[in-house]
């Protein structure tokens, strides 16, 4: 598998570190219930086609990445820098 980075270009997958899923960056309060910090930290969807998880190029630019992707095709949809998913 391939990722291209926004910084550094086309790179093996091997260069990144897989995070989780992009749902991540929507963390719970810190005063939120336990039952909100509990759904975010254990209850996760095993989904069958596209997907928007987070990446780190860890052996490049050091970049946090937002990847789309599709976990049936397996097709690269985008990826992009963390701070641009937020903008």
């Amino acid at each position: 598998m391939r990722l291209t980075c926004p910084l550094c270009g086309p790179r093996d997958r091997r260069e990144f570190y897989y995070y989780g899923a992009a749902d991540y960056l929507d963390r719970p309060a810190a005063d939120a219930a336990p039952e909100a910090w509990d759904a975010y930290l254990h209850l996760r969807d095993n989904i069958a086609g596209p997907v928007r998880d987070l990446w780190y190029h860890d052996q490049g630019c050091g970049s946090w990445l937002v990847v789309d992707r599709d976990t049936v095709s397996h097709e690269m949809l985008s990826v992009r820098a963390v701070a641009e998913d937020r903008a």
